[in-house]
C-alpha cells in the first residue's frame, strides 16, 4: 500500500485528489491547516489526517515526525496553494501588485513547497518507489504567457504565474537531484475552486485527473517534467 500526503486536502484539487487516490488503494493523509476541517475531510473519505501548514515550519516538521511515526511516506503531493486575488475576486495585474503580495504568494506556492518537500524527503529517500507532484499551472509556461491570442497571454496577474514558474523550476532541480525518485510538475487546467472564487471552466474531477496519474507513476515512469491531462507541456 502506498502512503500519500496531500498539502491543502479538506477542499477542491486535495480532496478530490485525496478521494481518488483512498480509491486506487493508497493510504492518504489529509494534510490541512484546520485541525477541524481536516478530520472532517479524513472521516469523509476513510483517510487520515495530520496538521500541516506549509507556511510553518514547526507545523511542518511535527507533520514529518507524526508520519515517520505512523510509517512513513511513498507520494507526495503539493497541492496547497494561493492566487492572490482581490476582495472582490479580481485578479492583481502589474500596475497594482507590490513585493508584500509576492511574498505573500510566493510564501505558500514556493517556500511552502520547499518547506514540505525538504522536512519528507528522508522518509521518501526510504521508499521503494518515492514520488513527488507539485502542483503547477499553465499560467507558468513562458510559452503559452507569450503566445498572443490566447487566454494564457491574456491573463494579467504577476504574483500567481511567477510563482507556478518557480514551482516548475524547483521540479527540474530536485528531478535531478534525486533521479531515484519520480518528481514531476501538473497543470490541472482551470479548475472551479476557492482558489480563483470558483470561476473556472472545469470540474475537480476533470482538474483531479492529471494529478491522480502522477501520483501513482512507476520507477519507469517520467520525471523531471510538466504535464497536463493531455501530456508534456511546453516550459
Amino acid at each position: 500500500m502506498r502512503r500519500t500526503l496531500i498539502t491543502g486536502a479538506n477542499k477542491g484539487l486535495g480532496f478530490e485528489t485525496a478521494r481518488r487516490l483512498v480509491a486506487a488503494g493508497h493510504l492518504v493523509y489529509i494534510g490541512s491547516r484546520d485541525p477541524e476541517r481536516g478530520r472532517r475531510a479524513a472521516e469523509r473519505l476513510g483517510a487520515r489526517t495530520v496538521r500541516l501548514d506549509v507556511t510553518d515550519d514547526a507545523s511542518v516538521a511535527a507533520a514529518a515526525r507524526a508520519i515517520e511515526a505512523d510509517g512513513g511516506l511513498d507520494v507526495l503531493v503539493n497541492n496547497a496553494g494561493v492566487e492572490g486575488r482581490t476582495e472582490d475576486n479580481e485578479v492583481i495585474g502589474a500596475a497594482d501588485v507590490t513585493a508584500d503580495m509576492m511574498r505573500q504568494v510566493f510564501e505558500t506556492n514556493v517556500f511552502g513547497m520547499v518547506r514540505v518537500t525538504h522536512a519528507f524527503l528522508p522518509l521518501l529517500q526510504r521508499s521503494a518507489c518515492p514520488v513527488v507532484v507539485n502542483l503547477s499551472s499553465g499560467l507558468a509556461s513562458l510559452t503559452r504567457v507569450t503566445t498572443p491570442g490566447t487566454p494564457t497571454h491574456a491573463y494579467p496577474g504577476v504574483a500567481y504565474p511567477a510563482s507556478k514558474a518557480a514551482v516548475n523550476m524547483i521540479t527540474v532541480q530536485y528531478a535531478k537531484a534525486f533521479p531515484a525518485m519520480r518528481i514531476n510538475a501538473v497543470e490541472p487546467g482551470y479548475t472551479r475552486t476557492d482558489l480563483n472564487g470558483n470561476t473556472g471552466t472545469q470540474t475537480v474531477e476533470e482538474g483531479a485527473e492529471i494529478i491522480v496519474r502522477m501520483a501513482q507513476v512507476g520507477p519507469d515512469g517520467p520525471t523531471g517534467g510538466f504535464f497536463d491531462v493531455r501530456g508534456p507541456l511546453p516550459w
